[in-house]
Formats: C-alpha cells, sequence, structure tokens
C-alpha cells in the first residue's frame, strides 16, 4: 500500500503541475512533509516512535499514540480493542526501560509524575511502580524479561505487524484502486507481449517447415528464421546476392514468393540473354539490364512486404528478439565466407548491371550514408531502431546504467524518466522536482541508485526500485548550480561540481552565449555512505566551473574538462592534480578516458574533437575538427523566427566496447566515426538517422555482439538503435 500511495501521490503532483495549480502543489507538498502516517509506511512510524523513546520525548511520544489512536485505531471492532491496549502498555514500558537501561533517573520519575494518575487504576500497572526503588531490576524475576532485547524485538515485530495488517485492511479510495489497476493492466501487457513473440516465434518454425518441404532440402538456420531479422539485414543480403552475378542459383529468398513472381526474377536462357559471359566480355545488353534490375527491385520490394508483415493477421512482425543472436552470427559469418569467393573475374572492366555508381560504398560515405570508404567493411548493422517519447521539452542528459538495463533521462523542464528497454521499452519511475535539476549520474554499486544535482545546492540520491529519495545533501549555497557528477567505480564516493550562479539571468535554452569570464566553482568529493563531503580539490590556476568528469576503470584517476578551457588530471590515492594543461580555446564540454587509458579524449567549444597524451602534459595524439551539430551551441528553430538555443549539457561523444569507434551528435542523429592512427582523420561509418531536431547528448551501452546507442534530441525523443557488431 505504501508504494501505491507514493506512485499516486506523484500522479496528483504531474496532474496538479500540469494544470498549473503551484498553490496548491505547495500545500500538498508541505502536508506531505508534516504526514504523520508517513505515506502508510510502517517502517517509517515505527522509526518516529522510537526517535521519541531516543530523545525521552514523553509528550511527544503520547501525543503521535494519540493520533494514531484517533485517526486508525478508532475505526476498529471492539475485538481488537484489548490489542490496540496492549500495544499502548508495552510501548511505555519500552520507554521506561529505556530511560533505566541509559541509567536516566531524572526521565524515569518525570515519566512516573506524569503517569500516576493515569496508571494507577490499572492492574497491568500495578507492580511497576516501585521499579525506581529496585536497585538492580535487570536481576529482578518480575522485570528481567523487560530488559532482555529479545522482549524488545519481540514488541517492535508485534507492532510492525499489526499496522502492517491494519494498512492492508483499510478501505482504500479510488485513486489507489486505479495505481493498481495500472499494476495489473501492466503486467498483462508484458506478459502478452512475451506471449506474441513466441507466436511469432512459432510462426516463423512453421513457415521454414513449409519453405523446407516446397523446395525438398533443408535451408540455412538464418533463412528459416529470416521473418525475425529486421530490413536492415534485408537490404545487406539483397545486396550481396545483387553484386555477385556468377553465384549458382541458389536464390532461398525467392522460395517465399508466389511461383509466378519467382518466375519473374529468373535469369532468360535464350541466345538474347544477358549472361554473365556477356558482360565479362564487355557485350551488354541496355534493354535487358534495366529490365533485370527494374524486377529485382519490385521482387526485393514484395519480399520484405512478405518477411516484414504475417500474412494471416495483416501485422507487422515483431523486429527486435534477444533470442537470436545465433542465427544473426552464423548469418554474417556464411556471408563473410562467401564473399570473396563469388567476386566476378573482370569486375574492374565493367560493374554489373545491378550496381549503379550512385550506390558505391565511396559516394554513400560522401553523402553521409551508412558505411565508410570504398573497400572499407561495415563495422556495425543496424538491427533496429526504436523511440522513447515521454519528454515534452528538450533533453539534457540520458544516461544508461552499468548493467545495460535501465535508463535515466533528464529534460530542461526537470523532469526524470527511469525507463527499460528489455525485453519491451517501459517507464519505471518518473521523477519531478520543485527545485531544477541539472545533472544526473548512476551510481555503481549498487546500480539502482541514481544521483541527482540540482540549481539550489543540493544532490539527491534516488533508489529508482523503491521510488523514493534516500538522502538529500546540501552542497554549498555559495555554489548552487550542480553542473555535473561522477561516481567513483568502487561506488563508495562520487566526485560533484559545484558552480556559482550567472552575472545574469539565464537559463540552458537561452538564446544569448555564455559570459566571457569563466563562472567561478568548486570540485568536491563526497562519500556515499556516511553522505558527508571528504575534501575540496585545489582547481589551479583559479577557482572554476568544472563542467564534466569522468573516472578511469579502477577510479585511481580522475580527468576534468573546465569552464576556462583547461584539462586537469587528478590523482585518487592523494587527492591531488599531478597535470594541468589549455586544451580548447573557450570551455571543455565532454571528457573521456580511451580504451586504454594512455589517452584522454575532449570535445571543446571551439569544435575540436581531440586526443591528449596523459604521460605528457599538453601533448596532442591527435585533433579532429567536428560541424557545429556536433558540438553545440544547438540550435531548433520554431514558428514565427522562434529558436531554442541550448549549450551542452550531457555527453557529446561515446565510445564502443573497445574503443575503436565513437559516437557523436548531428543534426538528425548519431554518427559514429572509426578512430585511425595517426593524422588521417575520423571515418563515417554509420549514420543512425532517425532524428528531426539535433541530438544534444549520446551514449552508448555495449553488451556481447548488440549494442545499444542513444541518441536524445532537442524535441524531447530519444532514439535507441540496436546495433549487430561485424568481426573482422
Amino acid at each position: 500500500m505504501a508504494s501505491a500511495v507514493e506512485r499516486t501521490d506523484d500522479i496528483v503532483r504531474e496532474y496538479l503541475i500540469y494544470r498549473g495549480f503551484t498553490s496548491t502543489l505547495k500545500h500538498l507538498d508541505s502536508e506531505i512533509k508534516a504526514d504523520k502516517e508517513k505515506g502508510f509506511r510502517v517502517d517509517k512510524i515505527i522509526d518516529q516512535l522510537q526517535q521519541f523513546i531516543h530523545s525521552y520525548d514523553l509528550s511527544g511520544l503520547k501525543e503521535y499514540w494519540g493520533y494514531l489512536e484517533r485517526r486508525l485505531f478508532c475505526r476498529l471492532e471492539d475485538v481488537y480493542r484489548p490489542t490496540v491496549n496492549k500495544l499502548r502498555t508495552s510501548l511505555f514500558r519500552y520507554y521506561l526501560v529505556h530511560t533505566i537501561q541509559m541509567k536516566n533517573q531524572e526521565k524515569t520519575q518525570e515519566f512516573f509524575q506524569k503517569q500516576t494518575a493515569e496508571l494507577l487504576g490499572q492492574v497491568e500497572w500495578r507492580d511497576w511502580f516501585v521499579l525506581p526503588f529496585i536497585p538492580v531490576p535487570e536481576q529482578n524475576p518480575i522485570f528481567s524479561p523487560y530488559f532482555s532485547r529479545q522482549w524488545a524485538d519481540t514488541f517492535l515485530v508485534s507492532l510492525h505487524n499489526f499496522l502492517s495488517v491494519l494498512f492492508q485492511c483499510m478501505p482504500q479510495p479510488v485513486l489507489l484502486s486505479f495505481d493498481a489497476d495500472v499494476q495489473r493492466t501492466t503486467g498483462i501487457q508484458e506478459e502478452n507481449e512475451q506471449m506474441r513473440q513466441m507466436l511469432f516465434a512459432l510462426q516463423g518454425e512453421s513457415k521454414s517447415k513449409k519453405a523446407e518441404e516446397m523446395v525438398h532440402h533443408k535451408l540455412p538456420a538464418y533463412v528459416q528464421h529470416m521473418d525475425r531479422l529486421g530490413d536492415t539485414e534485408l537490404d545487406l543480403v539483397t545486396s550481396q546476392r545483387a553484386t555477385n552475378p556468377t553465384t549458382p542459383s541458389r536464390n532461398f529468398f525467392s522460395t517465399f514468393l508466389p511461383q509466378g513472381k519467382r518466375a519473374t526474377t529468373r535469369t532468360p536462357q535464350g541466345p538474347s540473354a544477358s549472361s554473365p559471359t556477356q558482360a565479362a566480355l564487355g557485350r551488354k545488353d541496355p534493354t535487358a539490364s534495366q529490365s533485370v534490375k527494374v524486377k529485382d527491385s519490385l521482387a526485393s520490394k514484395e519480399l520484405k512486404t512478405a518477411l516484414s508483415v504475417d500474412p494471416g493477421t495483416g501485422y507487422p512482425r515483431q523486429k527486435r528478439y534477444m533470442d537470436h543472436e545465433k542465427e544473426r552470427k552464423e548469418l554474417f559469418s556464411k556471408q563473410t565466407a562467401q564473399g570473396p569467393e563469388k567476386k566476378p573475374e573482370n569486375s574492374d572492366t565493367e560493374a554489373p548491371p545491378e550496381c549503379e555508381p550512385s550506390d558505391s560504398p565511396t559516394n554513400q560515405a560522401q553523402a553521409g550514408g551508412e558505411v565508410g570508404g570504398a573497400g572499407a567493411e561495415q563495422p556495425f548493422i543496424k538491427l533496429s531502431q526504436e523511440e522513447y517519447g515521454e519528454h515534452h521539452s528538450s533533453i539534457m542528459h540520458c544516461r544508461v546504467d552499468c548493467s545495460g538495463r535501465r535508463v535515466a533521462s533528464l529534460d530542461v523542464d526537470g523532469v526524470v524518466k527511469v525507463w527499460s528497454f528489455n525485453p519491451i521499452m517501459q517507464t519505471k519511475a518518473t521523477i519531478m522536482s520543485k527545485s531544477p535539476l541539472l545533472s544526473l549520474e548512476w551510481a555503481t554499486k549498487p546500480d539502482r541508485l541514481l544521483l541527482l544535482g540540482s540549481g539550489v545546492g543540493t544532490v539527491r540520491l534516488y533508489d529508482t526500485e523503491a521510488k523514493k529519495n534516500l538522502y538529500e545533501m546540501n552542497i554549498d549555497e555559495s555554489h548552487p548550480r550542480i553542473l555535473s557528477l561522477a561516481c567513483s567505480p568502487s561506488g563508495t564516493s562520487f566526485v560533484c561540481s559545484a558552480a556559482a550562479n550567472l552575472s545574469r539571468s539565464a537559463s540552458v535554452t537561452e538564446a544569448t552565449p555564455r559570459t566571457s569570464l569563466p563562472v567561478p566553482g568548486q570540485l568536491l568529493l563526497w562519500d556515499t555512505k556516511t553522505v558527508k563531503q571528504q575534501l575540496q580539490f585545489a582547481l589551479e590556476p583559479g577557482p572554476v566551473a568544472v563542467n564534466c568528469a569522468a573516472f578511469n576503470h579502477n577510479g585511481n584517476l580522475l580527468v576534468t574538462g573546465a569552464a576556462d578551457g583547461r584539462i586537469r588530471l587528478f590523482d585518487m590515492q592523494r587527492y591531488e592534480s599531478v597535470m594541468s594543461w589549455r586544451a580548447h580555446d573557450g570551455e571543455v564540454y565532454s571528457v573521456e578516458f580511451s580504451y586504454d587509458e594512455n589517452t584522454v579524449f575532449s570535445i571543446g567549444e571551439d569544435g575540436k574533437f581531440i586526443q591528449w597524451n596523459i604521460h605528457r602534459s599538453g601533448v596532442k595524439q591527435s585533433e579532429y575538427s567536428l560541424s557545429s551539430d556536433a558540438v553545440g551551441p544547438f540550435v531548433l528553430s520554431g514558428y514565427s523566427g522562434y529558436k531554442q538555443v541550448q549549450v551542452p549539457r550531457g555527453r557529446l561523444f561515446a565510445f564502443d566496447s573497445e574503443g575503436q569507434h565513437v559516437l557523436t551528435c548531428s543534426s538528425n542523429g548519431g554518427i559514429i566515426y572509426r578512430l585511425n592512427k595517426g593524422e588521417t582523420g575520423l571515418e563515417s561509418v554509420l549514420s543512425l538517422g532517425g532524428h528531426k531536431a539535433p541530438v544534444v547528448t549520446v551514449d552508448w551501452c555495449s553488451a556481447v555482439d548488440c549494442g545499444t546507442c542513444l541518441t536524445a534530441s532537442m524535441d524531447g525523443k530519444i532514439k535507441l538503435s540496436t546495433l549487430l557488431a561485424q568481426k573482422p
């Protein structure tokens, strides 16, 4: 019930914000803070009673128990009245025993002075009036049981169970029953989705068996499950078939088409046919080649339609499955093995009729396509792309946790969404705050905790599973803007960057540039267990706002990028800066360690993407120039000439699991580059696309062969692209 009440409170808050009832929201929040029922959290009620006992607040204890009797116990039937009286008696005995154990004679005498009139006529208290005059009550046979730890634990457990049962049996309002209906509906939807996936898998197996019977031989595994492959893989296989005209006639895809369609795609055998021999000798029939190309394109379209739509129901097939990694690996291993063997001998003399010059890998790379330069093997295949659209304003941060199970995203309105994408995309929690939120970071241990930095000098530790705030830390009132957070891999501490307010009114979506002078700030280290500040780092040559920070794999090194354009490297064993250098003209927006941790990559306001050697201060390994679409400020044009401008807040680049490719922002989606050694420049290998607004932050989570790329844009849309890495 407590979790349902908490979720309902969040729903009511969201509704009041949507309606603009700010005064009502303030009253609601103030009454929730003063709620004596603690949101029907039994553990909180027990903690409150124990707090009164440990602070010797007898008046507060009596008042709080009286409130529980008026609010809850008075509604019970008379048969439960003796139980309530026994619990009340045990509670005051627990208080009295505590005063004696702590040797606080004054509070013991105060108890009998204030309670004598009330307890004098009660039989269960008749023997207790001699308690202050017994030298060692722990050894007295009458009172010794009450001084044991077993009696105290039994009493607290009994009180906890009684309150839990009471809250479960209370009649619930309509709003709480609505929450139960939502949870029930969500569970049914998840079950339906699992059953539908099983149904699609069974349909695929049945269709593959029919195809086997039709061609009278067993098909390869990847063709048997071809209805479970994405459109990108279909394009890949179709194009490979088209560019290998000398391959023997084993087009298994044609078995999925009607007999008449298969006949139209078959190469004629007459004297006028455009055979491979004719193509090799240069005697090509233009009319025949155009006819073959049109027919092949029509067959490819019909093939895609047949494979992406269920003929039984007419609905699109489910494209994203987590259980078909084996089939995909077999598919691409077969393609890699077959490719070089089927290459035409005279392909350099004349291109096959199915391949136009505009479709070459070189032209695709120049047009920002999905593959790299000529002759380069495509390192990734985009299997699917899904959209998360629960945000209603521009995204600032979007991070996946270290386990790859949950994503946390923050928009400029201060709304945080915690959501999962496996097996289905689903929102797990919504966090709204009265104070503006500027930064977020996942904790490493445990990974369900989320750090949220605000614009009023506080950092909240939020439990995404229990959906509640664990702590709220006050950082520094003079530096209220929490620009960045970085959690140590050990999970015992985190680094917090706090900055002063801007000299003039500004926001993350302001249309004017940042102030020219660097904003002062602090870099602090906090202990997550004690929730206390450990130290403040020295920022030389002066206190400056740190925009970004990142740890290495074991937490021994910390790299930061600041508003003064400098990168600082800290030794976390001695908590001091070991080197610092001027990295960019303007602010440093994003910084990360390389895969081998011998270098550091950074993106700055000057539009440069630079690799630095951490063993030699200020020495560049490589330098690349990026467009303003990848660096910012990001601009989104609206109606009547209105422009929304956003300065970078989140990650501007992210690496794959092996550190060989980097994902950056662009105007319509993420772009993946290959990191080449030396000064050969960045090589574009894949454009994810899918966005209608500029992408402002990215993240890349790699797991086994399938990697997940997150690209978040200014219209509040987040694209989740699933990639398959092709092993060389």
